[in-house]
């Protein structure tokens, strides 16, 4: 098997020919979104087995997911997703997240929906443009390898790159968290808050790490470890917070507890 060969299950075989044909290099960041969204209209063309697999892999082996880019490359000349089903999939654990804190914070209906919607809106979606736009900038700009035949990271890949590496703090701040809130982390002993920023703190290099796996998987990059750099000072800021007995943990969910009311 060569190192550029994705470990994760092949697209469904029946599917391949409606989603395997090749667009042209120059198709329009706009023309395809709009195909992207066409796409969210057709559940049997959705591959949800790889969706799947590539979210449980984003956990034990994010590295393994950006190998199949290079599959996307060669068989539909664009590196960004073309298939929905990751997104439809994450939506399910934005309303499973959602339903979670509520009943743990015992919020109303209308205040479930307010939440729900500030995390796909804000935390995912206007967080995830400015993470996005701000990435695909600094690659287009200063990371592309000068002696290449000029070719955009586009748009589409930084924010599937954001979407990619916002899955696993979602499900650790958002939903593993919530079995060990109220019995542990909302107090004022050490251990709980030790335990409650370390998962803060783990989320935050899950989100770096797969970020840098992104960028660092195009060819046409280089120079693409500045990425990892705010772990440094990510680190000293965790040290930080249990030294001053700050829970971040609690602080958040005390800020969507404002938020929703």
């Amino acid at each position: 098997m060569t190192s550029r060969e994705s470990l994760l299950p092949s697209p469904v075989p029946g599917k391949v020919k409606a989603r395997f044909k090749w667009e042209p290099a120059t198709m329009s960041a706009l023309k395809k979104c709009q195909k992207f969204l066409t796409r969210l209209t057709r559940i049997n063309h959705m591959d949800f087995e790889f969706a799947f697999w590539q979210m449980i892999y984003l956990f034990v082996a994010p590295s393994k997911v950006y190998r199949s880019v290079y599959y996307r490359k060669q068989t539909k000349n664009r590196y960004s997703r073309d298939d929905p089903a990751f997104v439809v999939l994450l939506s399910f654990w934005f309303i499973i997240s959602a339903t979670g804190l509520s009943l743990v914070l015992r919020l109303p209906f209308i205040a479930f929906i307010k939440f729900l919607f500030w995390v796909v809106f804000i935390d995912c979606i206007t967080i995830g443009l400015i993470v996005a736009t701000l990435f695909w900038f600094i690659a287009n700009k200063y990371l592309r390898k000068p002696t290449l035949p000029k070719e955009d990271v586009e748009w589409g890949y930084a924010f599937d790159v954001h979407l990619n590496a916002f899955f696993p703090p979602l499900i650790i701040i958002h939903v593993f968290q919530l079995f060990f809130f109220n019995v542990l982390i909302n107090s004022d002993w050490f251990f709980a808050r030790l335990f409650g920023n370390t998962l803060w703190y783990i989320s935050a290099i899950y989100y770096v790490y797969i970020t840098f796996l992104g960028y660092s998987s195009l060819p046409n990059l280089h120079r693409t470890q500045f990425i990892l750099y705010p772990l440094v000072p990510l680190f000293f800021f965790y040290i930080l917070t249990l030294v001053a007995d700050i829970n971040i943990c609690r602080i958040i969910m005390d800020f969507y507890k404002y938020r929703v009311y």
